[in-house]
Protein backbone atom coordinates (compact mmCIF):
# COMPACT_ATOMS: atom_id res chain seq x y z
CA UNK A 1 0.00 0.00 0.00
CA UNK A 2 2.81 2.41 0.88
CA UNK A 3 4.65 1.88 -2.40
CA UNK A 4 1.41 2.06 -4.38
CA UNK A 5 0.64 5.45 -2.83
CA UNK A 6 4.20 6.60 -3.39
CA UNK A 7 4.19 5.69 -7.08
CA UNK A 8 0.57 6.54 -7.97
CA UNK A 9 0.37 10.01 -6.46
CA UNK A 10 1.83 13.34 -7.45
CA UNK A 11 3.31 13.74 -10.90
CA UNK A 12 4.31 10.13 -11.56
CA UNK A 13 1.06 8.95 -13.23
CA UNK A 14 1.01 12.05 -15.45
CA UNK A 15 4.63 11.49 -16.46
CA UNK A 16 4.02 7.82 -17.25
CA UNK A 17 0.93 8.74 -19.30
CA UNK A 18 2.89 11.46 -21.11
CA UNK A 19 5.65 8.99 -21.95
CA UNK A 20 3.07 6.59 -23.40
CA UNK A 21 1.53 9.45 -25.42
CA UNK A 22 4.85 10.63 -26.89
CA UNK A 23 5.77 7.04 -27.75
CA UNK A 24 2.45 6.55 -29.56
CA UNK A 25 2.81 9.90 -31.34
CA UNK A 26 6.30 8.90 -32.50
CA UNK A 27 4.80 5.77 -34.05
CA UNK A 28 2.08 7.78 -35.82
CA UNK A 29 4.59 10.28 -37.21
CA UNK A 30 6.94 7.49 -38.32
CA UNK A 31 4.05 5.75 -40.10
CA UNK A 32 3.18 9.00 -41.87
CA UNK A 33 6.79 9.47 -43.02
CA UNK A 34 7.05 5.84 -44.11
CA UNK A 35 3.94 6.28 -46.27
CA UNK A 36 5.06 9.55 -47.82
CA UNK A 37 5.06 8.05 -51.32
CA UNK A 38 2.06 5.74 -50.88
CA UNK A 39 -0.67 6.91 -53.28
CA UNK A 40 -3.91 7.79 -51.52
CA UNK A 41 -2.46 7.55 -47.99
CA UNK A 42 -3.97 10.08 -45.55
CA UNK A 43 -1.75 11.28 -42.73
CA UNK A 44 -2.80 10.47 -39.16
CA UNK A 45 -2.37 12.72 -36.19
CA UNK A 46 -2.60 12.95 -32.44
CA UNK A 47 -3.66 16.35 -31.11
CA UNK A 48 -1.06 17.42 -28.55
CA UNK A 49 -3.09 20.38 -27.30
CA UNK A 50 -6.11 18.15 -26.64
CA UNK A 51 -3.85 15.71 -24.77
CA UNK A 52 -2.41 18.51 -22.63
CA UNK A 53 -5.92 19.81 -21.83
CA UNK A 54 -7.01 16.28 -20.86
CA UNK A 55 -3.91 15.95 -18.66
CA UNK A 56 -4.79 19.21 -16.89
CA UNK A 57 -8.38 18.05 -16.38
CA UNK A 58 -7.12 14.78 -14.90
CA UNK A 59 -4.97 16.75 -12.44
CA UNK A 60 -7.98 18.88 -11.49
CA UNK A 61 -10.15 15.78 -10.89
CA UNK A 62 -7.36 14.21 -8.84
CA UNK A 63 -6.97 17.39 -6.78
CA UNK A 64 -10.69 17.33 -5.87
CA UNK A 65 -10.71 13.63 -4.98
CA UNK A 66 -7.32 12.00 -4.43
CA UNK A 67 -8.86 8.53 -4.20
CA UNK A 68 -9.79 8.64 -7.90
CA UNK A 69 -7.41 6.96 -10.37
CA UNK A 70 -5.46 9.22 -12.70
CA UNK A 71 -7.40 8.89 -15.96
CA UNK A 72 -7.58 10.99 -19.11
CA UNK A 73 -10.32 11.05 -21.70
CA UNK A 74 -10.33 12.47 -25.21
CA UNK A 75 -11.40 11.75 -28.77
CA UNK A 76 -8.03 10.25 -29.71
CA UNK A 77 -6.95 8.76 -26.38
CA UNK A 78 -8.25 7.39 -23.09
CA UNK A 79 -7.00 5.53 -20.06
CA UNK A 80 -8.35 1.99 -19.79
CA UNK A 81 -9.29 0.17 -16.58
CA UNK A 82 -5.70 -0.98 -16.03
CA UNK A 83 -4.38 2.59 -16.29
CA UNK A 84 -2.79 2.07 -19.73
CA UNK A 85 -3.15 4.77 -22.35
CA UNK A 86 -5.08 3.73 -25.45
CA UNK A 87 -4.58 5.74 -28.64
CA UNK A 88 -6.83 6.11 -31.71
CA UNK A 89 -5.19 8.53 -34.18
CA UNK A 90 -7.43 10.66 -36.36
CA UNK A 91 -6.89 11.48 -40.02
CA UNK A 92 -5.23 14.85 -40.52
CA UNK A 93 -7.65 17.70 -41.16
CA UNK A 94 -9.03 18.02 -44.67
CA UNK A 95 -7.62 21.54 -44.98
CA UNK A 96 -4.19 20.04 -45.70
CA UNK A 97 -2.95 20.27 -49.24
CA UNK A 98 -4.01 17.27 -51.31
CA UNK A 99 -1.23 16.25 -53.65
CA UNK A 100 -1.62 14.76 -57.16
CA UNK A 101 -1.31 11.20 -55.86
CA UNK A 102 -4.14 11.69 -53.33
CA UNK A 103 -1.92 11.99 -50.24
CA UNK A 104 -1.95 14.87 -47.79
CA UNK A 105 1.45 14.34 -46.18
CA UNK A 106 3.84 17.26 -45.87
CA UNK A 107 7.33 16.02 -45.02
CA UNK A 108 8.21 19.40 -43.52
CA UNK A 109 5.20 19.27 -41.19
CA UNK A 110 5.94 15.70 -40.15
CA UNK A 111 9.58 16.54 -39.40
CA UNK A 112 8.46 19.58 -37.38
CA UNK A 113 6.01 17.40 -35.43
CA UNK A 114 8.75 14.83 -34.88
CA UNK A 115 11.13 17.46 -33.46
CA UNK A 116 8.41 18.85 -31.18
CA UNK A 117 7.47 15.36 -29.97
CA UNK A 118 11.12 14.44 -29.39
CA UNK A 119 11.57 17.46 -27.12
CA UNK A 120 8.40 16.59 -25.22
CA UNK A 121 9.57 12.99 -24.83
CA UNK A 122 13.02 14.02 -23.62
CA UNK A 123 11.58 16.46 -21.08
CA UNK A 124 9.12 13.87 -19.77
CA UNK A 125 11.87 11.25 -19.59
CA UNK A 126 14.15 13.58 -17.62
CA UNK A 127 11.39 14.47 -15.15
CA UNK A 128 10.42 10.82 -14.71
CA UNK A 129 14.07 9.83 -14.14
CA UNK A 130 14.27 12.47 -11.42
CA UNK A 131 11.09 11.19 -9.79
CA UNK A 132 12.32 7.57 -9.89
CA UNK A 133 15.70 8.69 -8.53
CA UNK A 134 13.95 10.36 -5.58
CA UNK A 135 11.98 7.17 -4.86
CA UNK A 136 15.20 5.12 -4.99
CA UNK A 137 16.86 7.47 -2.51
CA UNK A 138 13.84 7.21 -0.20
CA UNK A 139 13.92 3.41 -0.35
CA UNK A 140 17.67 3.31 0.37
CA UNK A 141 17.27 5.82 3.18
CA UNK A 142 19.77 8.26 1.71
CA UNK A 143 19.33 11.96 1.21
Amino acid sequence: MFFENLLNRGSTPALVTSMAYTQARHKVIAENIANLNTPGYKAKQLDTQAFQRALGEAFDRRAKDSSQPFAIEGDEFHTDETGALKITPSVSPVDNILFHDGTNISLEREMSDLAENTLMHQMTSTLLQGRIGAVRKAIRGRV
